[in-house]
């Protein structure tokens, strides 16, 4: 066993709890999530109970990750359908690791793709339709 390298400074659980499991990046749950995904996964880590449960709003969440509603919705969804999450409309819980991270590699293939899935294209969509230039 290593010594650590600054004594003073070896970190305990004395206030809330959170933590990762190894097997999240050991066994490919890490890249299997977009940026935002684990933006919101550590989030939701960090600030939940021991069951795993958080009442952060999304506009409260949003703000604090910097992130659009936009954002935070593909990202919610994304953790859900990956099975990580859980959530009911207001109580968010983060779930035990499946077995196996879930990937997800649907190719977006016409105009209609893009306009439903891109994110990108959803934003550009918005900001024409704000200007009146649709």
């Amino acid at each position: 066993m290593r010594n650590p390298l600054i004594i003073e400074r070896v970190r305990t659980i004395s206030g809330s709890f959170a933590f990762i499991e190894h097997r999240f990046l050991r066994h490919g749950f890490w890249s299997s999530l977009s940026h935002q995904e684990l933006l919101l996964y550590f989030f939701l880590v960090m600030v939940a109970d021991r069951q795993g449960l958080s009442f952060y709003s999304y506009d409260k969440i949003c703000t604090l990750l910097t992130i659009n509603v936009d954002e935070y919705i593909l990202a919610r969804d994304g953790l859900l359908s990956k099975n990580l999450l859980a959530f009911d409309g207001t109580l968010f819980q983060v779930l035990s690791l499946p077995p196996e991270p879930v990937h997800q590699t649907r190719l977006l293939q016409n105009e209609e793709d893009m306009r439903r899935e891109d994110p990108a294209t959803i934003h550009q969509l918005v900001r024409q339709f704000k200007e009146g230039r649709t």
